[in-house]
């Protein structure tokens, strides 16, 4: 009997190449001009948070944890920071820290508005859905193959990358808060003669501002789970020690590297959701449910 035919090769990696290839010489000026924009910026950002000494910026940090939480966030972060400086990652830290805000700060503001308009219109939440679940399930690596081909290796790449794989959600949460508002409040506001933008502006969004927020934490906590993986592309802070430590089997540079991780996560998601509970909208239903 003869073997059964092998199936033709579907070159669906050679068509998205060949995209890729089309796209980075078309627009080769636009993505000079956007990795110089971001490398700009993060130098910024970096300048700021490590170009004092390292005490001033934490000490900062722990007030800023003091204001939002309490003094026990307050001593926690300070021993944590504390620890971090001991350890001698603490440039390493804020280089990651600068990433992380720089690239939570352009997913946010690529997400809360497909998440308003995906929350007003039907067809885009169905359009957006698929390309979520995709952008959501695809591994994280995927999205830096092509990005150091366009922008080549160093910061850049490790922001876009983290930029797509962190704003899933942050659209998701954005619609989601919205469509949770009571459609009789709303109708209220026409009632009363109100614009859309007006209802969005002073009923929708004040409203899903917790639900808002809980996505501003996903997305921060998102970002910063790329700092490894930015790492392997040239982004350097603690993601580069991290693989620099599997690289070499260094176990204590690991070890330094992943709990200055840790620690930098834990202030990142206390300090968020302490914002959360603070916006007048959460403290408004904690009292009620009191």
């Amino acid at each position: 009997m003869s073997a059964t035919a092998p199936l033709p090769r579907l070159p669906l990696g050679d068509a998205v190449e060949s995209a890729v290839d089309w796209v980075t010489v078309t627009f080769r000026v636009v993505f000079r001009t956007l990795r110089d924009l971001g490398e700009g910026t993060y130098d910024v950002l970096v300048a700021v948070l490590a170009g004092p000494p390292a005490w001033a910026t934490a000490l900062a940090l722990v007030v800023l944890a003091l204001l939002v939480r309490g003094w026990r966030l307050a001593v926690g972060v300070g021993v944590g920071f504390a620890l971090v400086i001991a350890v001698g990652q603490w440039d390493n830290a804020m280089d990651s820290l600068a990433l992380v805000l720089l690239a939570s700060v352009l997913a946010l503001a690529l997400a809360v508005p497909l998440g308003i308009w995906a929350a007003r219109s039907d067809r885009v939440s169905g359009l957006l859905r698929p390309v979520l679940d995709l952008m959501q399930t695809m591994p994280a690596l995927v999205y830096l193959i092509p990005m150091v081909f366009i922008f080549r290796v160093g910061i850049v790449p490790g922001i876009v990358g983290t930029v797509i794989f962190a704003m899933v959600p942050g659209v998701r949460f954005t619609e989601l808060g919205i469509r949770q508002v009571d459609r009789e409040v709303v109708e209220a506001g026409h009632a009363f003669g109100a614009t859309e933008g007006r209802i969005l502006r002073d009923i929708q969004l004040p409203l899903a501002l917790p639900t808002i927020m809980a996505g501003v934490n996903q997305v921060i906590m998102l970002a910063l789970s790329m700092v490894v993986m930015a790492g392997l592309v040239g982004a350097g802070g603690l993601g580069g020690e991290v693989v620099s430590a599997l690289t070499r089997v260094n176990i204590s540079l690991g070890v330094e590297a992943g709990l200055s991780v840790v620690i930098l996560a834990m202030f990142l998601d206390r300090v968020t959701s302490a914002l959360a509970a603070r916006a007048p909208v959460s403290r408004a239903l904690a009292a009620s449910a009191a």
